[in-house]
Protein backbone atom coordinates (compact mmCIF):
# COMPACT_ATOMS: atom_id res chain seq x y z
CA UNK A 1 0.00 0.00 0.00
CA UNK A 2 1.33 3.44 -0.97
CA UNK A 3 2.57 5.75 1.76
CA UNK A 4 0.13 8.64 2.46
CA UNK A 5 1.27 12.17 1.69
CA UNK A 6 1.06 13.09 5.39
CA UNK A 7 1.07 10.74 8.37
CA UNK A 8 0.76 12.05 11.93
CA UNK A 9 1.51 9.49 14.65
CA UNK A 10 0.73 9.96 18.35
CA UNK A 11 1.38 13.71 18.21
CA UNK A 12 1.41 15.50 21.57
CA UNK A 13 1.69 19.27 21.86
CA UNK A 14 1.50 20.78 25.34
CA UNK A 15 1.50 24.35 26.66
CA UNK A 16 3.18 24.96 30.00
CA UNK A 17 1.31 27.72 31.84
CA UNK A 18 1.26 29.08 35.39
CA UNK A 19 -2.01 27.23 36.02
CA UNK A 20 -0.70 23.93 34.75
CA UNK A 21 -0.03 21.91 31.61
CA UNK A 22 -2.53 22.32 28.77
CA UNK A 23 -2.56 19.15 26.67
CA UNK A 24 -3.82 20.90 23.55
CA UNK A 25 -3.00 17.95 21.29
CA UNK A 26 -2.84 14.69 23.19
CA UNK A 27 -1.91 11.65 21.13
CA UNK A 28 -3.40 12.54 17.74
CA UNK A 29 -2.95 10.09 14.85
CA UNK A 30 -4.25 10.57 11.32
CA UNK A 31 -3.17 10.61 7.67
CA UNK A 32 -3.91 12.50 4.46
CA UNK A 33 -3.79 10.88 1.04
CA UNK A 34 -2.64 12.56 -2.16
CA UNK A 35 -5.45 14.75 -3.57
CA UNK A 36 -7.71 14.18 -0.55
CA UNK A 37 -9.71 16.78 1.37
CA UNK A 38 -9.74 15.96 5.09
CA UNK A 39 -12.07 17.78 7.49
CA UNK A 40 -10.92 18.45 11.06
CA UNK A 41 -13.99 19.31 13.13
CA UNK A 42 -14.71 20.28 16.73
CA UNK A 43 -15.57 23.05 19.17
CA UNK A 44 -13.27 26.00 19.79
CA UNK A 45 -10.33 24.95 21.94
CA UNK A 46 -10.42 21.26 21.01
CA UNK A 47 -6.96 21.32 19.40
CA UNK A 48 -7.72 21.68 15.69
CA UNK A 49 -5.55 24.73 15.01
CA UNK A 50 -2.75 23.57 17.29
CA UNK A 51 -2.64 20.31 15.31
CA UNK A 52 -2.13 22.25 12.08
CA UNK A 53 0.46 24.57 13.61
CA UNK A 54 2.30 21.55 14.99
CA UNK A 55 2.59 20.08 11.50
CA UNK A 56 4.49 23.19 10.37
CA UNK A 57 6.24 23.58 13.74
CA UNK A 58 4.77 27.03 14.29
CA UNK A 59 4.05 26.46 17.98
CA UNK A 60 5.41 29.37 20.07
CA UNK A 61 8.24 28.14 22.31
CA UNK A 62 7.72 28.85 25.18
CA UNK A 63 5.04 28.16 26.37
CA UNK A 64 4.29 25.49 23.78
CA UNK A 65 6.25 22.36 22.95
CA UNK A 66 5.82 19.32 20.72
CA UNK A 67 6.38 16.73 23.43
CA UNK A 68 6.38 13.56 21.34
CA UNK A 69 5.10 11.92 18.19
CA UNK A 70 6.03 12.25 14.54
CA UNK A 71 4.79 14.08 11.44
CA UNK A 72 5.91 12.32 8.27
CA UNK A 73 5.50 14.29 5.04
CA UNK A 74 6.53 12.44 1.89
CA UNK A 75 8.33 10.00 4.16
CA UNK A 76 10.36 12.62 6.06
CA UNK A 77 9.73 13.42 9.72
CA UNK A 78 9.12 17.17 10.01
CA UNK A 79 9.61 17.09 13.78
CA UNK A 80 13.25 16.07 13.33
CA UNK A 81 14.15 18.65 10.67
CA UNK A 82 16.42 21.60 11.37
CA UNK A 83 14.92 25.09 11.39
CA UNK A 84 16.35 25.86 7.95
CA UNK A 85 14.92 22.62 6.52
CA UNK A 86 11.42 23.25 7.89
CA UNK A 87 11.50 26.84 6.56
CA UNK A 88 11.95 25.39 3.09
CA UNK A 89 8.82 23.27 3.62
CA UNK A 90 6.65 26.12 4.94
CA UNK A 91 4.86 28.02 2.18
CA UNK A 92 6.47 25.81 -0.43
CA UNK A 93 5.50 22.14 -0.06
CA UNK A 94 2.99 22.84 2.74
CA UNK A 95 1.05 26.10 2.83
CA UNK A 96 -1.45 27.46 5.34
CA UNK A 97 -4.45 29.76 5.05
CA UNK A 98 -4.85 31.40 8.43
CA UNK A 99 -8.16 32.15 10.12
CA UNK A 100 -8.20 35.95 9.90
CA UNK A 101 -6.52 37.43 6.80
CA UNK A 102 -6.36 40.97 8.18
CA UNK A 103 -4.05 39.82 10.97
CA UNK A 104 -2.05 37.55 8.65
CA UNK A 105 -1.34 40.09 5.90
CA UNK A 106 1.28 42.77 6.54
CA UNK A 107 -0.58 46.12 6.57
CA UNK A 108 2.47 48.15 5.42
CA UNK A 109 3.34 46.03 2.38
CA UNK A 110 1.41 45.93 -0.88
CA UNK A 111 -0.41 42.76 -1.84
CA UNK A 112 1.99 42.40 -4.74
CA UNK A 113 5.08 42.50 -2.54
CA UNK A 114 3.65 39.93 -0.16
CA UNK A 115 2.99 37.60 -3.09
CA UNK A 116 6.30 38.11 -4.86
CA UNK A 117 8.32 37.63 -1.68
CA UNK A 118 7.28 33.97 -1.46
CA UNK A 119 7.93 33.38 -5.15
CA UNK A 120 11.38 34.92 -4.97
CA UNK A 121 12.29 32.97 -1.84
CA UNK A 122 11.06 29.50 -2.76
CA UNK A 123 11.01 29.48 -6.58
CA UNK A 124 14.03 31.78 -7.03
CA UNK A 125 12.11 34.02 -9.48
CA UNK A 126 13.40 37.47 -10.40
CA UNK A 127 11.22 40.48 -9.50
CA UNK A 128 9.68 40.84 -12.96
CA UNK A 129 8.73 37.16 -13.30
CA UNK A 130 7.41 37.06 -9.74
CA UNK A 131 5.23 40.13 -10.39
CA UNK A 132 3.76 38.55 -13.52
CA UNK A 133 3.08 35.35 -11.61
CA UNK A 134 1.45 37.33 -8.78
CA UNK A 135 -0.92 39.00 -11.27
CA UNK A 136 -1.84 35.58 -12.69
CA UNK A 137 -2.51 34.24 -9.18
CA UNK A 138 -4.84 37.14 -8.34
CA UNK A 139 -6.71 36.61 -11.58
CA UNK A 140 -6.98 32.89 -10.84
CA UNK A 141 -8.66 33.54 -7.49
CA UNK A 142 -11.15 35.95 -9.06
CA UNK A 143 -9.77 39.41 -8.29
CA UNK A 144 -10.59 41.73 -11.17
CA UNK A 145 -8.16 44.32 -12.51
CA UNK A 146 -5.37 42.35 -10.86
CA UNK A 147 -2.54 44.25 -12.56
CA UNK A 148 -3.70 47.46 -10.92
CA UNK A 149 -4.77 46.02 -7.60
CA UNK A 150 -1.45 44.32 -7.03
CA UNK A 151 -0.19 47.71 -5.84
CA UNK A 152 -2.96 48.08 -3.23
CA UNK A 153 -2.62 47.46 0.50
CA UNK A 154 -4.66 44.93 2.54
CA UNK A 155 -6.98 47.58 4.03
CA UNK A 156 -8.11 48.48 0.50
CA UNK A 157 -9.64 45.01 0.02
CA UNK A 158 -12.89 43.62 1.43
CA UNK A 159 -12.86 40.61 3.74
CA UNK A 160 -13.71 38.23 0.91
CA UNK A 161 -11.03 39.72 -1.33
CA UNK A 162 -8.43 39.47 1.42
CA UNK A 163 -9.26 35.81 1.85
CA UNK A 164 -8.82 35.34 -1.90
CA UNK A 165 -5.40 36.97 -1.60
CA UNK A 166 -4.53 34.53 1.20
CA UNK A 167 -5.55 31.62 -1.04
CA UNK A 168 -3.42 33.03 -3.87
CA UNK A 169 -0.44 33.28 -1.51
CA UNK A 170 -0.99 29.74 -0.25
CA UNK A 171 -1.18 28.32 -3.77
CA UNK A 172 1.64 30.43 -5.21
CA UNK A 173 4.30 27.70 -4.97
CA UNK A 174 1.94 24.87 -5.95
CA UNK A 175 2.03 23.18 -2.52
CA UNK A 176 1.31 19.50 -2.13
CA UNK A 177 -0.60 20.07 1.11
CA UNK A 178 -2.78 23.01 2.08
CA UNK A 179 -3.88 23.68 5.68
CA UNK A 180 -7.03 25.84 5.68
CA UNK A 181 -7.75 27.07 9.21
CA UNK A 182 -11.35 28.32 9.38
CA UNK A 183 -10.96 29.93 5.93
CA UNK A 184 -14.46 31.46 5.93
CA UNK A 185 -14.98 32.49 9.57
CA UNK A 186 -15.51 36.24 9.16
CA UNK A 187 -17.35 36.09 5.83
CA UNK A 188 -21.07 36.13 5.05
CA UNK A 189 -22.61 32.92 3.74
CA UNK A 190 -22.58 33.95 0.08
CA UNK A 191 -18.88 34.80 0.13
CA UNK A 192 -18.21 31.65 2.19
CA UNK A 193 -19.65 29.50 -0.58
CA UNK A 194 -17.65 31.35 -3.24
CA UNK A 195 -14.39 30.95 -1.33
CA UNK A 196 -14.93 27.26 -0.62
CA UNK A 197 -15.93 26.49 -4.22
CA UNK A 198 -12.86 28.38 -5.42
CA UNK A 199 -10.57 26.60 -2.97
CA UNK A 200 -11.97 23.19 -3.87
CA UNK A 201 -11.76 23.81 -7.62
CA UNK A 202 -8.18 25.07 -7.49
CA UNK A 203 -6.96 22.26 -5.27
CA UNK A 204 -8.64 19.62 -7.45
CA UNK A 205 -7.05 21.12 -10.57
CA UNK A 206 -3.61 21.21 -8.94
CA UNK A 207 -3.96 17.84 -7.19
CA UNK A 208 -3.28 19.45 -3.82
CA UNK A 209 -4.30 17.69 -0.61
CA UNK A 210 -6.24 19.83 1.87
CA UNK A 211 -6.98 19.79 5.58
CA UNK A 212 -10.02 21.99 6.27
CA UNK A 213 -10.16 23.01 9.92
CA UNK A 214 -13.64 24.16 10.89
CA UNK A 215 -16.51 23.99 13.35
CA UNK A 216 -18.99 24.27 10.45
CA UNK A 217 -20.47 20.84 9.80
CA UNK A 218 -22.09 22.08 6.58
CA UNK A 219 -18.68 22.89 5.11
CA UNK A 220 -17.41 19.41 5.94
CA UNK A 221 -20.49 17.66 4.54
CA UNK A 222 -20.13 19.38 1.18
CA UNK A 223 -16.39 19.49 0.63
CA UNK A 224 -14.54 16.86 2.69
CA UNK A 225 -13.76 13.29 1.63
CA UNK A 226 -13.00 12.13 5.18
CA UNK A 227 -13.61 13.70 8.59
CA UNK A 228 -11.78 13.61 11.92
CA UNK A 229 -13.79 14.83 14.91
CA UNK A 230 -11.71 16.28 17.78
CA UNK A 231 -12.61 16.76 21.42
CA UNK A 232 -10.30 17.87 24.26
CA UNK A 233 -7.12 17.35 22.27
CA UNK A 234 -7.99 13.90 20.90
CA UNK A 235 -9.59 12.52 17.76
CA UNK A 236 -12.76 10.80 18.95
CA UNK A 237 -14.18 9.68 15.60
CA UNK A 238 -12.85 9.26 12.08
CA UNK A 239 -14.72 8.17 8.95
CA UNK A 240 -15.64 9.14 5.42
CA UNK A 241 -17.95 12.17 5.31
CA UNK A 242 -20.86 10.05 4.06
CA UNK A 243 -20.37 7.42 6.77
CA UNK A 244 -19.90 9.97 9.55
CA UNK A 245 -23.05 11.90 8.73
CA UNK A 246 -25.14 8.81 8.01
CA UNK A 247 -23.91 6.57 10.84
CA UNK A 248 -22.15 8.48 13.66
CA UNK A 249 -20.49 6.22 16.25
CA UNK A 250 -19.49 8.69 18.98
CA UNK A 251 -21.86 10.62 21.28
CA UNK A 252 -20.04 13.90 20.64
CA UNK A 253 -20.43 13.53 16.87
CA UNK A 254 -24.08 12.59 17.34
CA UNK A 255 -24.57 15.65 19.55
CA UNK A 256 -22.99 17.94 16.98
CA UNK A 257 -25.24 16.60 14.23
CA UNK A 258 -28.40 16.85 16.32
CA UNK A 259 -27.65 20.46 17.27
CA UNK A 260 -27.54 21.64 13.66
CA UNK A 261 -30.72 22.37 11.65
CA UNK A 262 -31.29 20.11 8.62
CA UNK A 263 -32.75 21.67 5.49
CA UNK A 264 -33.31 18.27 3.88
CA UNK A 265 -35.70 17.08 6.59
CA UNK A 266 -39.07 18.22 7.91
CA UNK A 267 -38.59 19.99 11.22
CA UNK A 268 -40.54 18.13 13.88
CA UNK A 269 -38.72 18.79 17.11
CA UNK A 270 -36.48 21.35 18.74
CA UNK A 271 -32.75 21.06 18.19
CA UNK A 272 -30.88 19.12 20.88
CA UNK A 273 -27.92 21.10 22.25
CA UNK A 274 -25.01 19.28 23.85
CA UNK A 275 -25.39 19.75 27.59
CA UNK A 276 -22.59 21.09 29.76
CA UNK A 277 -19.38 22.87 28.84
CA UNK A 278 -16.10 21.75 27.26
CA UNK A 279 -13.59 20.58 29.89
CA UNK A 280 -10.94 22.74 31.50
CA UNK A 281 -7.90 21.68 29.48
CA UNK A 282 -5.66 22.04 32.55
CA UNK A 283 -7.88 19.68 34.56
CA UNK A 284 -9.08 17.01 32.15
CA UNK A 285 -11.30 14.50 34.01
CA UNK A 286 -10.13 10.90 34.38
CA UNK A 287 -11.43 8.39 31.90
CA UNK A 288 -13.32 9.67 28.87
CA UNK A 289 -13.11 13.48 28.68
CA UNK A 290 -16.62 13.66 27.20
CA UNK A 291 -18.19 11.65 30.05
CA UNK A 292 -19.58 14.65 32.05
CA UNK A 293 -21.65 15.68 29.00
CA UNK A 294 -22.54 12.21 27.73
CA UNK A 295 -25.93 10.51 28.11
CA UNK A 296 -24.46 7.14 27.13
CA UNK A 297 -21.75 7.00 29.83
CA UNK A 298 -21.26 3.93 32.00
CA UNK A 299 -19.00 3.22 34.99
CA UNK A 300 -16.13 2.17 32.73
CA UNK A 301 -16.04 5.61 31.15
CA UNK A 302 -14.97 7.17 34.46
CA UNK A 303 -11.78 5.14 34.79
CA UNK A 304 -10.65 4.09 31.29
CA UNK A 305 -9.84 6.34 28.33
CA UNK A 306 -11.42 4.70 25.27
CA UNK A 307 -8.91 4.23 22.42
CA UNK A 308 -9.74 5.04 18.80
CA UNK A 309 -10.73 1.60 17.50
CA UNK A 310 -12.30 0.29 14.26
CA UNK A 311 -16.12 0.17 14.34
CA UNK A 312 -16.66 -0.39 10.63
CA UNK A 313 -14.97 -0.16 7.26
CA UNK A 314 -12.60 2.84 7.48
CA UNK A 315 -14.58 4.04 10.50
CA UNK A 316 -13.04 4.53 13.97
CA UNK A 317 -14.55 5.67 17.25
CA UNK A 318 -13.20 6.28 20.77
CA UNK A 319 -16.28 5.20 22.70
CA UNK A 320 -17.01 2.15 24.83
CA UNK A 321 -20.72 2.44 24.03
CA UNK A 322 -20.51 3.12 20.29
CA UNK A 323 -23.14 0.47 19.50
CA UNK A 324 -25.71 2.30 21.65
CA UNK A 325 -24.76 5.53 19.93
CA UNK A 326 -25.27 3.88 16.55
CA UNK A 327 -28.71 2.68 17.60
CA UNK A 328 -29.66 6.14 18.85
CA UNK A 329 -28.53 7.69 15.58
CA UNK A 330 -31.05 5.50 13.74
CA UNK A 331 -33.86 6.32 16.17
CA UNK A 332 -36.06 9.38 15.50
CA UNK A 333 -36.37 9.94 19.25
CA UNK A 334 -33.65 10.36 21.88
CA UNK A 335 -32.34 7.17 23.51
Amino acid sequence: MAEPLLRVDDLKTYFYTEEGVVKAVDGVTFHVEQGEILGLVGESGCGKTVSALSILRLIPIPPGKIVSGSVHFEGKDLTRMSESEIRHIRGNAIAMIFQEPMTSLNPVLTIGRQLTETLELHLKMDRRSATQRAVELLETVGISDARSRINDYPHQFSGGMRQRVMIAMALSCNPKLLLADEPTTALDVTIQAQILELLTRLTRELGTSVIIITHNLGVVARYADRVNVMYAGKIVESATARELYGQPRHPYTLGLLKSVPRLDQVRKEKLEPIEGMPPDMVRIPEGCSFRPRCRFSVDRCAVEVPPLLPVGSDHHSACWEWERVAQAAKSPTPA
